[in-house]
């Protein structure tokens, strides 16, 4: 589902954009302009067929357009923030670059990040432009977001009294978090992408597209945030809080055995569970007994969790700041309202 946009702004503002829109012939090739750059038709076709790619040989034209707005959208939002790094000064260098592509390739022979790139759809020039897109942002991100974000004692002594039984574990504890796709429509959707799966196959797919985001090292509670389709766990970033491990005699055998190899920080492989598919992190384990606040694990635990929360919000609020701020016009939204269905790419530009 696509979330409706700019609902807070005036009605005259809204009036005169659908007015200059009507009128505006549309670029040659541009599926949209941010700032008077084109994202063209192209770059919206090669991360499509990143994010989906052979999952789409069962698709209505309708069920491919609405994926390709949300695709685009993604791109919208990453030039966006782009363009702010890169007037800020913070684009990634060379260096960065190639660092963070060796810290990728490390766990793989040759052959076989060749064969990832594949799987996903990507050459590595693709993946060397991602990097630095996705390292630029996260540059800007680090400025503006995390170097303001602060956690003091005394916030972390109320979090403590008011959860202490938290951090009372009469067995081992596994700290866990999740990313669930339902293949079930639901129209009370909670992400903050109002993204949501509506069968079998665009469930696959699309945990399949979340996955290929997590190894190319986005951030879990992020992408949870944005699309995970778990009501209670993806406003918090998919955080399942502590849970005994004599709980997972209840779970599956295919998501027990997932998680028992799971080492602290490491996410697993797509499980499909009777809910749906579902990607777990291992955040830690700990120990049975009660934690007291002197404990530096119980500290550093709450000071990770508050400074989550104060991060996805303020993440969430610069988003909804940049787009306000920034000058979009989607050329392909436009060209399905008026044609009122599917058009191919090379339609309506002449």
């Amino acid at each position: 589902m696509i979330p409706h946009r700019g609902l807070a702004q005036p009605f005259v503002l809204i009036l005169a954009a659908i007015v200059v829109g009507c009128r505006t012939e549309v670029p040659k090739n541009v599926a949209a302009m941010v700032n008077g750059r084109p994202i063209t038709y192209e770059q919206l076709e090669k991360q499509y067929q990143i994010y989906f790619g052979g999952q789409t040989a069962e698709l209505s034209p309708e069920e491919e357009a609405i994926r390709k707005l949300e695709v685009l959208r993604s791109l919208i939002d990453n030039e966006i923030m782009l363009q702010r790094a890169e007037r800020a000064g913070l684009l990634a260098t060379d260096a960065d670059v190639e660092a963070k592509l060796a810290e990728l390739r490390a766990p793989y022979t040759e052959e076989e990040f060749r064969k990832q790139l594949q799987a996903r759809h990507m050459t590595e020039a693709d993946l060397r432009e991602q990097l630095r897109r996705d390292l630029s942002v996260q540059r800007l991100f680090n400025r503006e977001i995390t170097a303001h974000i602060s956690v003091t004692d005394q916030e972390i002594r109320q979090y403590y009294e008011a959860n202490r039984s938290m951090f009372h574990f009469p067995e081992p504890q596994l700290h866990l978090a999740q990313i669930l796709v339902t293949p079930h429509p639901d129209p009370e959707v909670r992400n903050l992408r109002r993204d949501k799966a509506q069968n079998r196959e665009e469930a696959l797919a699309k945990i399949k597209a979340i996955y290929a985001r997590l190894k190319q090292g986005e951030d879990f509670a992020l992408v949870a945030q944005a699309y995970s389709e778990d009501p209670n766990t993806a406003p918090n970033g998919g955080d399942l809080g502590f849970i005994p491990e004599s709980a997972l005699e209840q779970a599956s055998v295919e998501l027990r055995r997932a998680v028992l190899a799971l080492q602290p920080g490491q996410i697993s492989d797509i499980i499909e569970t009777p809910e749906g598919f579902r990607i777990v992190k291992l955040i830690s384990r700990e120990p049975a007994g009660q934690r007291d606040l002197s404990d530096p694990r119980v500290q550093q635990t709450i000071r990770e969790t508050l400074r989550n929360r104060k991060d996805q919000l303020l993440r969430a609020a610069f988003y909804e700041m940049a787009r306000n701020e920034a000058r979009v016009v989607n050329y392909y939204a436009m060209r399905l309202y008026q044609a009122k269905g599917p058009v191919r790419p090379g339609e309506g530009n002449k």
